[in-house]
Parts: C-alpha cells; sequence; structure tokens
C-alpha cells in the first residue's frame, strides 16, 4: 500500500512525503528509522494500487526487475544517454505495470527538481536503505553508473545465493511430501485393516502394536480434521516466522541451535556485512553511516548489534575502526586482523570485496555439506518410522501364521 506520512524533523521543521508499505506500522518504523515523529499517516494509492484490479494479480518488484532496472541505467549513463531519456527508454521497455509506474514517477520527480534517490526512498518494501543510499551517494558524488553497476553486481549475486538455497532444499522437501503422503496411506488405511483382521482372528497382537494400530485407527477416523489442522499449523508456523520480530527470533535461535544450519547462516551473514560495507564505503558514505546502514542489512541480531556497539560505542569515542573490531568477540579473527592491517595500509574496501568474494565460495561449500547432511539423516528418520510401522505389522503376522 501507499502511504502519505505527516512528520517533525530532528531540527523541528515539519516534512511530509509518501510511502510504499505493508501497513501503518512499517511506515512508523520508517520515519523512526530517519529520527522524524510522526504527526498522521494516511493511505493513497501506490505503484501497487495505480492500476485498478488488474494490478492484485500483477507480480510486485522483485529482484530480477532491480538487476534489469540497475544493469541497464549503467549501461545508458556509461555511453553518455542522459538520465531523462534513459528512464523513457526503461519505461518503454518494461511491460511489468509496477515497474513501468515507478519509472514514471521517477521522471515526474526529476522534472519537479526532486533528488534522483527520493523515489526508490518512498518504497522501503521494495528498496532497502543500502540501494537507497548507494543511489544517493552516486547522485552526490557524480558516480550513478559505477553505483548501478556495483547495485546490478551485488544484486545478482544476492539473488543467486537465494536461487541455490532454494534449489538445495527441493529435494529433501520433496522427499518429506513424498514420505508423509506414504505414512499417512499406511496409518489412515492399511493398519485399520489389519488392525480388523487381527481382531477378527481373535490374536493379541503386543502392546508395541497396540499402540501403533491405536494411532493409526485414530487418524483414520479423524483424518479431515487433523488434515486442515496441520496445514493451517505449518502455514502460521511459517507466516509467523516469516512475518513477525518474534517468530523469526526463535526460529533464528532454534537453527543456531544446529552446527551446519549455523555455519551457513554465520557465513551468509559475514558475506553480507563485507560486501554491504564495501560498497557503501567506496561509494562514498562516511565510515559511521556506512556501519550502521549495513547494521540494519545483515539479518542476524549478534552480527547487527555487533555493527552498532563498534559505531556507536567505538568510533564515535575516537576508537579506529581495527581497535573498534578488536573488542568484538563476534567476528573471526581472521577479518578483524584483515580489517585492521587493511585501515592501515588504506586498502579497507578492496580487503572487503576479497572477504565477501571469499565468504561467497564458502557459502556454496557450505550448502553442499548441508543438504549432504539432511538427505542421509531425513532418510534414515523416515526409514526409521516405516520400519516401526513394518515391526508392528510382521510381528502379529508371525503370530496369526504360528497359529496354523
Amino acid at each position: 500500500m501507499r502511504f502519505h506520512y505527516v512528520a517533525a524533523q530532528p531540527d523541528g521543521k515539519v516534512t511530509e512525503d509518501d510511502v510504499e508499505a505493508s501497513g501503518p506500522a512499517e511506515v512508523l518504523d520508517f520515519m523512526a528509522e530517519n529520527g522524524l515523529r510522526p504527526i498522521s499517516v494516511k493511505a493513497i494509492a501506490g505503484i501497487t494500487e495505480k492500476h485498478g484490479w488488474k494490478s492484485v494479480l500483477a507480480p510486485s518488484i522483485n529482484v530480477t526487475d532491480k538487476v534489469f532496472l540497475c544493469k541497464y541505467l549503467a549501461l545508458m549513463l556509461r555511453v553518455g544517454t542522459d538520465l531523462f531519456k534513459a528512464i523513457d527508454i526503461l519505461i518503454a521497455d518494461f511491460d511489468k505495470p509496477a515497474m513501468k509506474a515507478l519509472l514514471i514517477e521517477i521522471r515526474e520527480s526529476l522534472s519537479k527538481g526532486q533528488p534522483f534517490y527520493s523515489t526508490f526512498l518512498r518504497y522501503p518494501k521494495y528498496f532497502s536503505p543500502v540501494f537507497v543510499n548507494l543511489v544517493r551517494a552516486g547522485e552526490e558524488s557524480g558516480n550513478l553508473e559505477g553505483v548501478f553497476e556495483d547495485l546490478s553486481v551485488s544484486l545478482a549475486k544476492e539473488q543467486k545465493l537465494r536461487n541455490q538455497i532454494r534449489s538445495a532444499m527441493v529435494y529433501p522437501a520433496l522427499l518429506l511430501c513424498v514420505s508423509v503422503i506414504i505414512l499417512t496411506v499406511l496409518l489412515v488405511f492399511a493398519l485399520p485393516k489389519l488392525a480388523e483382521i487381527f481382531t477378527s482372528s481373535g490374536i493379541e497382537p503386543p502392546t508395541f502394536s497396540r499402540v501403533v494400530f491405536a494411532v493409526g485407527l485414530f487418524l483414520g477416523k479423524y483424518i479431515w480434521f487433523i488434515l486442515p489442522i496441520g496445514i493451517g499449523g505449518v502455514v502460521f508456523i511459517y507466516l509467523f516466522t516469516k512475518k513477525t520480530v518474534v517468530g523469526h527470533t526463535i526460529a533464528m535461535q532454534i537453527f543456531n541451535r544446529l552446527p551446519v544450519v549455523h555455519n551457513v547462516i554465520l557465513k551468509t551473514a559475514l558475506q553480507r556485512f563485507a560486501a554491504v560495507f564495501s560498497s557503501l564505503t567506496r561509494a562514498g558514505l562516511p565510515i559511521l553511516s556506512a556501519l550502521e546502514i549495513t547494521a540494519q542489512a545483515v539479518g542476524l541480531r549478534e552480527l547487527r548489534e555487533a555493527l552498532l556497539r563498534i559505531a556507536r560505542e567505538g568510533l564515535t569515542k575516537g576508537l579506529t575502526i581495527g581497535e573498534a573490531f578488536r573488542r568484538e568477540t563476534f567476528f573471526p579473527k581472521t577479518v578483524v586482523n584483515l580489517i585492521a592491517i587493511s585501515e592501515k595500509a588504506g586498502h579497507l574496501e578492496e580487503i572487503l570485496k576479497s572477504l565477501a568474494d571469499f565468504y561467497e565460495s564458502e557459502i556454496d561449500s557450505g550448502i553442499k555439506t548441508l543438504v549432504a547432511f539432511l538427505e542421509p539423516a531425513m532418510l534414515l528418520f523416515i526409514g526409521g518410522l516405516i520400519g516401526t510401522i513394518a515391526i508392528s505389522i510382521i510381528i502379529p503376522i508371525y503370530q496369526l501364521v504360528q497359529q496354523f
């Protein structure tokens, strides 16, 4: 949704603007992050509402759209195309209504003399503070071409990483779904029939078999109540962990207790830190601002808190970057030493970029290790369940055969 807000700046001046957000709470968070005191917030039509009912079915702005936008803006600016003309070309090229509406709004803002980054700032749902601040720094330094080139590369890498993780999870997820179906068929349809046969033959199955049969009979009787509750529970857990801070924190605490998963999460956060911090400093942002923006982008609470302490309790008190990083136990010693040495040598941006590339390769191997661990673990778990059901069936059958 699109919202119009009125707020007071730290100096007391009143400002107003439009912003894209999922709800009023997100607008308030946005204002708090930018040091604004809210006066009023009201919903208006945004880029997802401008095209009527068709926009409900139209996909929103995704990473692929942003990569295309950044790459082609960088190319057109490199060959000397005027920014207005470049925007007009992209408006003609984009078929997606949301992107076309965004580009039209950018052109309108530019024609009114507003900064280029201001339109992106209105849509925090689609454009992160990292994206906005990089564009702002590029615009102020006259290096929009370089900034958009860096953004296209970093967004493409981010998309590649997400696709890697999703692809790695496809087989385990498929295996889990098939196993659930097989177990459901066995418990709901096969076991009740076998239980009837054993009951009619007068055999008293052992306690172990009776428990398994009781579970099967219960599921068979109440399956149409249990199934929607189970699906609803899965959907609720997914939304709770995805959409709420509390749920996300609980999920991260659980994942961090799993060594293989924790390893991938840690390396992903460190790669994100190195890549974002490198891009922001290379674009010309002050170190303090770059650290605070990076802290909001890393996605791992421990790393975010460490970066904020470095910025607010280290650099603001006169410590060097290396000294501030040495005070934090979160970072590997190798990373801390490289940052301290590169700061003295004046090559901080290059070392951070190299660290980002290094952790990118480490994430790839970590994902492969995770998949190599998950597949046999799931097979053992599922095999154990099916084996338990099989044993509960075989024992009474053996007793039945012995009677003849």
